[in-house]
């Protein structure tokens, strides 16, 4: 089995990559952190609130160029993403 963590191989599902190209375009636009709750940008990813949670967890770690961590929960949970 291969370890080769590539671009093509760093995403488990379509989703997960359409999300982490939301992420990165977001960040691009700010000048610093970005704070974000699932159900904020659902539609602008057209993912479910929980899927985009699910996901989330999943690219934690797993994308050398985001810095993915849950950040607080007040009635849904906000992740802070940050360029490494």
């Amino acid at each position: 089995m291969s370890t080769n963590t590539t671009a093509e191989t760093a995403y488990a599902s379509p989703k997960a990559e359409r999300l982490a190209r939301y992420l990165r375009a977001e960040l691009d636009r700010t000048d610093g952190d970005l704070y974000v709750k699932g159900k904020f940008i659902a539609d602008d990813v057209d993912l479910s609130p929980k899927e985009i949670g699910a996901l989330l967890v999943q690219l934690q770690g797993s994308v050398p160029d985001l810095a993915i961590e849950k950040w607080s929960y007040t009635s849904a949970t906000t992740w802070r993403i940050s360029a490494a």
